[in-house]
C-alpha cells in the first residue's frame, strides 16, 4: 500500500465544495440535470442545424456556376472509382477532354470523349 505524502498546510484548509456539500440536494439536482437531458439534447441539435444552414449559405454565397454549351470541351475530376491505384497520389487529378453533349438539368451534363463514346452517367 503507497502512502501519500500531506504537506500540514493542507490538512487544515477546507475548500467551498467540501464545506458546502449537500448530499441530499446533490442528489436532487443529479435527477433534474437527468431530466433536463433531452431538452439540452434538442437544443443542441437544433443550435448544430442552425450553424450548418449557416455554413451552406455562406458557401452557395461563394459558388459561381459555369454553364457550358452543347459542343464544349470539359476536363472531368477523377473520382476514386475511376482512379488507376497504380499510379498512387501523383496520378493525374482531371480527365478528358471530353465533349458536352447533352444539358439535362442545372450543372449536369451528359459527356462523350472525342472518338464519340457516351459516358454512362452525367457528370
Amino acid at each position: 500500500m503507497a502512502l501519500k505524502a500531506v504537506i500540514p498546510v493542507e490538512i487544515g484548509l477546507t475548500c467551498l465544495r467540501k464545506e458546502f456539500f449537500d448530499e441530499h440536494s446533490n442528489d436532487d439536482q443529479l435527477k433534474l440535470n437527468l431530466d433536463c437531458l433531452d431538452e439540452v439534447r434538442d437544443q443542441a441539435s437544433q443550435r448544430m442545424a442552425k450553424y450548418q444552414q449557416k455554413m451552406a449559405e455562406y458557401y452557395n454565397q461563394k459558388v459561381k456556376l459555369k454553364i457550358f454549351d452543347i459542343g464544349d470541351l470539359v476536363l472531368r475530376r477523377v473520382t476514386l472509382v475511376t482512379k488507376d491505384p497504380t499510379q498512387g497520389k501523383l496520378g493525374p487529378t482531371w480527365e478528358g477532354p471530353y465533349r458536352v453533349v447533352h444539358y439535362s438539368r442545372r450543372g449536369s451534363y451528359h459527356l462523350e470523349d472525342l472518338d464519340g463514346n457516351k459516358l454512362p452517367r452525367p457528370c
